[in-house]
């Protein structure tokens, strides 16, 4: 009787022992609020057929969530690969109640096998604070993101935007491929912190990103950084003319700290690319050291010097440190003229032409008015003459004829008076009458 008790109490150990065992597998799931997760559990050998099943907390019936032998429920669907022996529960739309617990069981006579898990629900957002990066296109730009002394080891990565469930598989760099493209990844694990570098950026690298860290057992962290990369547009700008052969001076300014820092002007489009023009000597600088500015002068210039010029004081080509000019020059005829002052004059001659020609026209309108009216007058004065003349014939006729009755003349003195008018034509006559009368 006692040895049947003893061997039912080492069988009621070696079951409890075995239950114990199964319980300390411990499954870790991680999953983001939103997204799903899936919960894989395996099983021994010879339970391929059983039915498996997913619970919450104690595991009584009411903790079931779902099991192989039934249909899918709500936000949990299970299957089985009999294969591997393994059978995987996913869990849809997490939420942050939904951490915590669970349970995946596979049924049998007596006692049921269990395999604990644990499921962590992080948010699919971070983070509350962020440092802040300003750069400019087609510099670099460098930024850190610092981790506990415990992850040295793990794996470090970097990803744009701010989703953390996504991060790792969208990371533009980790720590085992450190070079990638015009990003670079060091990890100073002295100072707990690894460095990204951007190199040549343009304006498209603006915005969020996520320095990550890889936990194996639970959520990744995650630091926050947001970059600003400001276009070379908004810099100081001018716009200058010249003319062939002729001087023209180019005003470059900076700031005063750079006062002792060496100059340039190159010319180009592209601030990358553009060409050292000191090497030319038509081109001198001058500087004043009591200014914020110094000048480039270039003598004789070209029609070829046409374009865009950077000059400034700081190689790093940073904002406000340099001025970008646009320089047009005139060309020339082969009089040595420049074309837009033979346009000019070409303008004037025509117009000068086109008055002259006009008032001409009215000139010879209005001689014709006048010459119609001097005509109507002259002839007007000559009525006159013709009337007086008229009026003079005849009271010279009246007097003379007074006379004669008055006083008749002698033989001698008729003859004298005949003999007066008797040399001379009827205009003769005429005209000397209208002069006497002029005369009295």
């Amino acid at each position: 009787m006692k040895m049947l008790s003893l061997q039912s109490l080492m069988l009621i150990l070696c079951i409890a022992l075995s239950f114990v065992t199964r319980t300390a597998q411990l499954i870790i799931a991680l999953g983001y609020e939103g997204h799903a997760v899936d919960i894989s559990c395996s099983y021994p050998a010879g339970y391929e057929s059983y039915e498996k099943y997913l619970c919450r907390d104690n595991c009584d019936d009411n903790d079931v969530l779902i099991k192989t032998t039934g249909p899918k429920k709500n936000k949990y669907s299970i299957t089985d690969d009999k294969q591997k022996r393994v059978f995987t529960t996913t869990i849809s739309g997490l939420t942050s109640n939904d951490a915590g617990k669970y349970w995946c069981g596979v049924t049998k006579t007596g006692k049921d096998l269990f395999s604990e898990v644990k499921l962590e629900v992080g948010k699919d957002s971070c983070c509350d604070q962020s440092t802040q990066h300003q750069s400019y296109e087609e510099s670099s730009v460098s930024f850190s993101c610092p981790y506990e002394p415990k992850d040295q080891k793990n794996l470090k990565y970097i990803c744009r935007g701010r989703q953390t469930s996504t991060c790792l598989q969208q990371a533009l760099i980790t720590s085992n491929n450190n070079q990638q493209g015009r990003f670079n990844l060091t990890d100073n694990k002295r100072s707990n912190e690894f460095t990204v570098s951007i190199a040549s950026l343009i304006l498209k690298d603006a915005g969020s990103y996520l320095c990550g860290v890889q936990r194996n057992n639970n959520l990744d962290v995650f630091t926050a950084v947001d970059l600003e990369v400001k276009e070379w547009c908004c810099v100081r700008s001018s716009q200058l003319s010249g003319t062939v052969g002729r001087p023209v001076t180019l005003q470059c300014l900076h700031p005063p700290q750079h006062r002792d820092n060496r100059k340039f002007i190159c010319k180009g489009d592209q601030r990358a690319t553009c060409t050292d023009m000191m090497s030319d000597s038509r081109f001198s600088l001058q500087e004043n050291v009591t200014s914020s500015f110094f000048l480039v002068r270039v003598r004789e210039i070209k029609a070829e010097d046409t374009g865009t010029y950077w000059c400034g004081s700081d190689p790093q080509w940073k904002v406000a440190n340099y001025t970008k000019i646009q320089l047009s020059v005139a060309h020339f005829l082969s009089v040595g003229v420049a074309v837009p002052t033979v346009c000019v004059f070409l303008l004037l001659a025509l117009t000068f032409s086109s008055v002259m020609i006009c008032r001409y026209k009215c000139r010879k309108v209005k001689g014709a008015e006048v010459s119609g009216k001097r005509n109507q007058t002259k002839k007007a004065e000559a009525d006159e003459v013709i009337s007086v003349a008229d009026d003079y014939e005849n009271s010279d006729v009246i007097v003379r004829s007074k006379q004669r009755t008055s006083r008749p003349l002698s033989p001698q003195h008729q003859n004298e008076d005949d003999s007066v008018y008797q040399n001379f034509s009827t205009d003769e006559i005429y005209c000397n009458q209208m002069y006497a009368a002029s005369k009295r």
